[in-house]
């Protein structure tokens, strides 16, 4: 069973903005160079964030994946809202036929 991460204080907007990055796939220097700030200041937001999601860094585990999951689950996943596919699938039935069976000799 998945349940949703819980998250113990609200995230602040310039958290959500990290985070946002964050689950894009953006590193720590590409997060600073995108909102004007130092990388060491990314990289205390991406802790404080860890720890308001209750994520323990362990060896095992990525703590940005697991940030981002927790974040997505928690937040909603607006990575994917902004794929737009390339070609538009149609999985419509375009036609209805009834099978039909033949008798073996």
């Amino acid at each position: 069973m998945t349940t949703v991460p819980t998250i113990s204080r609200d995230l602040t907007p310039f958290e959500h903005a990290v985070l946002k990055l964050v689950c894009d796939g953006l590193t720590n220097a590409a997060i600073a160079r995108e909102i004007h700030h130092s990388e060491k200041v990314i990289e205390n937001t991406v802790s404080r964030a860890a720890q308001a999601f209750v994520i323990e860094e362990r060896q095992q585990h990525n703590l940005r994946v697991m940030i981002a999951l927790a974040y997505r689950a928690h937040f909603g996943d607006v990575a994917l809202q902004k794929i737009k596919p390339e070609i538009e699938l149609d999985f419509s039935i375009k036609e209805t036929r009834t099978p039909t069976y033949s008798q073996a000799s």
